[in-house]
């Protein structure tokens, strides 16, 4: 087998580029992954919602992380705001879309040190340990030119190399950006009562304070809050800090203790102005970054992941060009949509939580209310929400 030419060479081995290596790999694309400069620990964890999961066994990868994850089974929202206008507290379950769970949480690490196992246990693909620093582009290829001095061909790029894409970069894509007045704080505690598989969103008037389970007595937090207000958390002893964390939620789940890792984030949207050029298609946070509200960021990556590797085996198995035009417009097309969908239905609950105006707030509990009540549109906005193809 030639290891210098390929029908797709993926950039980037985060969990989205590792899957959609994978991915074609199964698919019998002949597949290369570049997989960037190491990478230091990450204590975020990630909801992987149930079409993100079907995504994964439908790759025959799931069983690799399966055991380290847990499962989400209801979902309840609380509107903890001092407002004048307050939301009802709603609570989604799984088992009513015929679900045995929404998804599945699990730590960044174990999620990508389970898929870089299974990577390099796939004799089907050629992994090159090291970053991409050329790309060139023509009628007929792709050409790579990488750190080590290996050179490779490919028909298409696929780029999952992260928000400073340099895929992305040497195509001349710009990102169109949103900036939010906040800032995720995330940690990870372990705490005296059973979550019971249940994930928590506070709504305050920074923005969500979620609790998210993990196996055992341990859930993941991301709490939402100003930049001045992330800067004290950061700094506050582990014992402080975790009597502070347990407040907010009203001692929910006991006290805590917190594990290792802390993290502050800014929050913004960003979305590629074209995910796609002659022989290239962005995916994940090449093409996307999403605020850490409503678990959709790398479950929409997972989804781009999802469509190319549709297209480019269909294509392949046909013995047609995977880079072809016309199937870089069908991606396009079809990502897009998703994309910006998911954008404006987070940023519409994030702004409603931020507003100041009553009107917005009353609009918001209405929306709740009605939620909670109808069950045909509760029903589908769970369907929708997780990605499931669940009837």
């Amino acid at each position: 087998m030639d290891r210098t030419s390929f029908d797709v060479a993926v950039v980037g081995a985060g969990p989205a580029g590792l899957a959609l290596a994978l991915g074609l790999a199964r698919a019998d694309v002949p597949t290369a992954l570049v997989t960037g400069p190491a990478r230091g620990a990450d204590h975020r964890t990630t909801a992987l919602l149930d079409g993100s999961v079907r995504i994964l066994k439908d790759f025959g990868v799931w069983d690799e992380v399966a055991p380290k994850a847990a499962p989400l089974r209801d979902m309840r929202i609380v509107d903890a705001t001092h407002r004048l206008v307050r939301a009802p507290e709603v609570t989604f379950r799984a088992a009513e879309i015929d679900l045995d769970a929404f998804g599945y949480n699990l730590a960044n690490d174990d999620l990508r040190l389970g898929l870089l196992k299974a990577a390099e246990a796939e004799p089907a693909l050629a992994i090159f340990r090291t970053s991409l620093t050329g790309l060139e582009v023509d009628t007929e290829a792709a050409r790579l030119t990488l750190e080590d001095g290996t050179a490779l061909t490919a028909r298409l790029v696929a780029a999952a190399d992260g928000r400073g894409s340099r895929v992305r970069e040497a195509c001349g894509i710009s990102m169109r950006r949103r900036d939010y007045p906040q800032v995720a704080f995330t940690a990870t505690v372990r705490h005296a009562r059973p979550h019971e598989d249940t994930s928590t969103e506070f709504h305050t008037e920074t923005g969500p304070f979620t609790l998210v389970p993990l196996p055992g007595n341990r859930s993941s937090i991301v709490c939402v809050v100003g930049d001045r207000e992330a800067v004290r958390l950061m700094g506050l002893p582990d014992a402080e800090l975790a009597r502070e964390l347990e407040a907010r939620c009203a001692s929910v789940l006991g006290a805590f203790e917190m594990e290792e890792g802390r993290g502050a984030f800014p929050l913004a949207a960003e979305t590629a102005r074209r995910l796609t050029a002659p022989r290239v298609a962005l995916t994940a946070e090449a093409a996307h970054i999403m605020p850490p509200i409503g678990a959709q960021g790398l479950n929409l990556g997972l989804r781009d992941a999802g469509a190319l590797v549709a297209l480019a085996g269909e294509a392949t198995a046909r013995g047609r060009d995977p880079g072809d035009p016309a199937l870089l417009e069908r991606f396009e097309a079809a990502r897009r949509r998703d994309i910006e969908a998911r954008m404006a239905a987070v940023d519409l609950l994030n702004r409603s939580l931020l507003s100041q105006f009553l009107p917005v707030q009353s609009a918001r509990g209405l929306g709740l209310y009605l939620l909670d009540r109808v069950g045909p549109l509760r029903r589908a906005v769970m369907r929708l929400g997780v990605g499931s193809r669940a009837a």
